[in-house]
């Protein structure tokens, strides 16, 4: 692997992630919930390994229209809505046009679930231990977003699990995972995919690859060639 690079590519990361996990397999009421899209080949794994459903939590980023990659906040299911007035106003983005943004969003993030799910109910949150699974956590807006919406969506635990995040995120994301698991947390972190050899795209057609598949994957088909390339 490349110097620094922790992970070969998500599904290494979440191989390894669900050996950190390993406590919830006793869990019966246990259920993993990916981020889309990178999150979801890291989470296919670690549902196998703990012999737990596998759903998607729909949440999309709210980028700056300049600057798309800056993320000024996010949207969920349920309505969910986080904005980082600081960030929102360090690009110069005003409430008409952060309306815009989340409108545009809001329909992607739509369009994103009904081909996800495929036309499969949504699975029942309520009362459950939700695992929600990301390829890492940078700034959190995200996975606050997806913690938020999984809470309202009637989860009774969350666990929010990430091959690699900040030293600091646990704090930051306080109050909003009931239990936090982290592979590495790397003080020099500014990106998670630095922490990747692989970090490549992933596509829908893989999203829906990853949630049709059986219960159960063997190792020769995790480490397929291009299964492991997410993405947001």
């Amino acid at each position: 692997m490349p110097w620094g690079a922790i992970f070969r590519n998500r599904a290494d990361a979440g191989r390894r992630l669900a050996a950190a996990l390993d406590g919830f397999a006793a869990t019966p009421n246990t259920i993993v919930l990916a981020l889309p899209r990178g999150g979801v080949p890291v989470a296919r794994p670690v549902a196998d390994a703990l012999g737990a459903p596998l759903d998607v939590v729909g949440i999309r980023k709210l980028g700056s229209p300049r600057h798309p990659e800056y993320a000024v906040g996010a949207i969920g299911e349920e309505g969910v809505r986080i904005v980082d007035t600081a960030a929102a106003r360090s690009v110069g983005l005003g409430e008409a046009e952060l309306a815009e943004v989340e409108a545009r969003e809001r329909v992607e993030l739509a369009r994103r679930l009904r081909s996800y799910r495929a036309g499969r109910e949504r699975l029942d949150l309520t009362g459950r231990v939700a695992i929600v699974v990301d390829d890492g956590v940078a700034t959190g807006a995200t996975a606050r977003a997806a913690c938020r919406a999984v809470r309202q969506l009637g989860a009774s635990e969350i666990v929010l699990a990430m091959p690699v995040a900040p030293p600091d995120w646990e704090r930051t994301l306080a109050g909003e995972a009931d239990t936090f698991v982290a592979v590495a947390t790397p003080s020099n972190f500014w990106a998670v995919g630095q922490w990747y050899a692989d970090f490549s795209q992933t596509t829908d057609e893989e999203v829906v690859a990853c949630l049709d598949r059986g219960p159960r994957l063997s190792e020769s088909e995790t480490e397929r060639p291009g299964s492991e390339s997410p993405g947001v």
